[in-house]
């Protein structure tokens, strides 16, 4: 289990993002962070694998724990032995290396190697895309593709905890709904606990047992998926609007009371 307690992060010890956060990722259970551009939520997912230093990131104050052990001093190369796995946005491939290649990367860090045609298979089967496409260059797959490679390679890793970091993102509406049918069957399938981040409300909570809104770095709302998505001031945060077409923020919602966690 993942817990975060009042964690706090700043940048270069000047730019202050995440202020108290605390968030439980429970063993096998698919977790959303949700909120606009700049709510902290990528922050949040590079305090738990570590990183931060390579952007000048800190951990200020508060804990993490992965099984009751604390990670927030440990470097990225320590937690990814500890199952801890962070696809980043944007579709980082290695571009000049094929599919397949680009998922055997994916197992580089793991101490059992006796498994990795299993697990390359197993990508396969999830994604049959990407065995038709294996000795293919990775910079030449479509945006589509690229992204089931970043996920894939994520599940080469054979993770614990798999962070997702907007796996929707410039994708149209049909590939989304494939890949999050996907991230859920390898939830079902494998018992791999999943922390996902997404601006996308409806793709995220069909798919999450759980969800937390985060606001300016700042946890404001969390609930259950289903309490979630019967909420209409969680569709007002996502697009920032109101039904009438008014900028609106979640201190503006009339029924929202904010949950002040962080003092």
């Amino acid at each position: 289990m993942l817990k975060l307690n009042n964690i706090e992060v700043s940048y270069l010890n000047v730019v202050k993002v995440l202020h108290g956060i605390s968030i439980t990722v429970e063993n096998g259970v698919v977790v959303a962070l949700l909120g606009a551009n700049g709510a902290g939520k990528t922050t949040t997912l590079k305090a738990i694998s570590g990183l931060l230093r390579i952007e000048e990131g800190e951990i200020n104050d508060g804990t993490i724990e992965w099984d009751g052990i604390r990670i927030d001093k440990k470097n990225a190369v320590d937690i990814g032995k500890l199952g801890i796995v962070q696809a980043l946005e944007g579709r980082r491939v290695f571009e000049h290396l094929n599919a397949e290649e680009n998922l055997l990367v994916g197992a580089f860090s793991r101490s059992n190697l006796k498994d990795v045609k299993a697990d390359l298979n197993m990508v396969y089967s999830y994604f049959p895309r990407l065995e038709s496409l294996k000795h293919n260059i990775a910079g030449y797959l479509s945006g589509g593709e690229q992204q089931m490679l970043v996920i894939g390679r994520a599940m080469m890793a054979a993770p614990r905890l798999m962070m997702l970091d907007e796996p929707s993102l410039g994708l149209a509406p049909m590939v989304v709904d494939q890949i999050y049918d996907i991230i859920k069957r390898f939830n079902m399938d494998r018992k791999t606990a999943i922390l996902l981040v997404e601006q996308n409300v409806r793709v995220a909570l069909n798919t999450a047992h759980y969800g937390y809104v985060m606001e300016n770095g700042r946890v404001v709302l969390d609930g259950s998926a289903d309490y979630l998505k019967g909420r209409e001031d969680v569709k007002e945060f996502y697009m920032g609007i109101s039904a009438s077409g008014e900028k609106k923020s979640y201190k503006d919602v009339k029924h929202y009371k904010r949950r002040k966690r962080w003092l």
